[in-house]
């Protein structure tokens, strides 16, 4: 059974502890281990988990029979768009319709607080991207956001509620 929660501020280590165990089988071929290394340590500790959850994210904890598979972050960009910050599953329980369930989840959310648009960055070697195409997202901008060194190479997508 699964279960999408609000995630509470001491449940960081666990959002921490999944992040380390999706990022690497989902980055490895297009991002270097440098880089993985340093996004995880710059977005991915628990402080830095802790400091977005009290300022400006909404975390969810995605829970399969009871067990922490997976997190999602949400932010509202403006008056119109919910943006999806972080959307991450573990490797063996994708493909099993988790996915969907969080966007269908995050869409709630959206409406409940009266946006109009849901919007994600993704990687362009992502294999998410085929996913988020597949339910409907639409690549509105292609953008390279130079980060700490490092280029971001992403699809911004949208998907209108």
């Amino acid at each position: 059974m699964l279960n999408i929660r609000h995630a509470r501020l001491e449940e960081a280590k666990i959002i921490h502890q999944l992040a380390h165990l999706i990022y690497y089988p989902t980055y490895t071929g297009i991002l270097s281990k440098g880089q993985m290394d340093f996004m995880l340590q710059k977005s991915y500790t628990e402080e830095a988990l802790k400091e977005s959850m009290r300022t400006d994210q909404i975390f969810y904890l995605v829970l399969y029979n009871d067990i922490p598979v997976g997190f999602m972050a949400l932010k509202e960009k403006d008056s119109r768009i919910l943006r999806i910050e972080k959307l991450y599953i573990l490797p063996e329980t994708q493909g099993k319709g988790i996915g969907r369930e969080l966007t269908d989840f995050a869409q709630i959310q959206a409406q409940a607080s009266g946006k109009a648009v849901l919007e994600l960055n993704v990687n362009r070697g992502n294999n998410a991207y085929e996913f988020y195409k597949k339910i409907g997202f639409k690549v509105v901008e292609e953008v390279d956001i130079p980060y700490y060194g490092y280029i971001l190479d992403d699809y911004v997508m949208q998907m209108e509620i």
